[in-house]
């Protein structure tokens, strides 16, 4: 007797989001990015389809990132005082397909950057590389609503990703994202019904829900990561079962979860058990992503170029179709 594999029939499909614009679509892209278009949950092919594999996006910053690790800055050392020069080598050397620009150096406890400071680096990183952005700002929302909307009007029809809109505070990006033609991060604590509750407001601002892209605040391996997964997949239940306001793609900041545990930088002195500092923390970035990656993210913001590496060819792997 054949094997018979029982098959769910879904009504639903995520939305398809594009980023990025070439010429003939009113950018300077060389490349865009397109996501989501899944029927089945995650690459289970046999049951639907998944037409577009999910992306990594390197993560740039615009000051030097002294809290990260560091082995994660080891392989960007002579790049990190300029994010331009830093995403050019992302993109030349470590294949990244989309760069994440975080304007940290806005942080009025930081640099203080001027919003015109800020809309210099974001030409300065559209100019060195050809690939989509996806910009953010340093997460002061006072700072955040001045810098976003005139960095979304120096990049009119580049078609960034920018963010993040949040529920308290969503109206200045969106509205500049409807303007200038962006998508928007839409971020919301791990939580269900806030996330439908903020894409409601969003889309009935006017913006389309193919420009909308959730941060649903992944937790990393060993620190959440299990909550997370399960609201992932119950997010996508819903979407399959035609639920639209949870029928987006979704981004996760994989990178700076995983290499803020403490198993990802603790020294070996430390922990003499735990082994190889650097070969610990590039795993515990790749196996946060892995793990992302099986409860539906669309978007891997990730920070090592070996974590990426091996994350990459897991993607590939799991995009081959078995035939059942």
């Amino acid at each position: 007797m054949a094997l018979q594999i029982i098959k769910e029939r879904n009504s639903g499909k995520i939305n398809i989001v594009t980023i990025g614009a070439k010429a003939d679509g009113g950018g300077t892209r060389t490349s865009v990015v397109t996501v989501g278009g899944d029927t089945c949950l995650p690459f289970l092919h046999f049951e639907g389809q998944v037409p577009n594999k999910p992306v990594i996006a390197m993560e740039v910053q615009s000051r030097i990132p002294e809290q990260w690790a560091e082995e994660v800055k080891k392989p960007f050392a002579d790049v990190l005082s300029d994010p331009a020069a830093w995403a050019k080598k992302c993109v030349e050397q470590y294949g990244a397909e989309i760069i994440y620009l975080k304007l940290s150096g806005a942080d009025p406890d930081l640099e203080n950057h001027s919003p015109e400071e800020c809309v210099a680096i974001v030409k300065a990183v559209l100019a060195a590389v050809g690939v989509p952005l996806i910009v953010v700002g340093c997460g002061d929302d006072e700072k955040d609503n001045q810098l976003l909307p005139l960095v979304a009007e120096a990049a009119a029809g580049e078609n960034l990703l920018i963010g993040v809109a949040e529920q308290d505070n969503y109206k200045s990006v969106v509205a500049a994202a409807m303007v200038h033609k962006h998508n928007v991060i839409a971020l919301t604590p791990c939580d269900i019904n806030i996330c439908k509750q903020l894409n409601i407001l969003i889309t009935e601002m006017g913006l389309a829900a193919d420009r909308v892209v959730v941060d649903p605040g992944a937790g990393g391996l060993g620190y959440g990561i299990e909550y997370t997964y399960s609201i992932l997949e119950r997010s996508r239940l819903g979407a399959m079962q035609g639920d639209r306001m949870l029928s987006t793609p979704i981004i996760a900041t994989v990178g700076y979860e995983a290499w803020r545990a403490k198993e990802a930088n603790a020294p070996e002195f430390d922990f003499p058990a735990w082994g190889n500092q650097g070969e610990r923390g590039i795993l515990w970035e790749a196996m946060t992503a892995t793990a992302l990656l099986q409860g539906g993210i669309h978007i891997l913001v990730m920070r090592h170029p070996e974590a990426v590496a091996l994350v990459r060819k897991n993607i590939e792997e799991l995009m081959v179709t078995q035939a059942f």
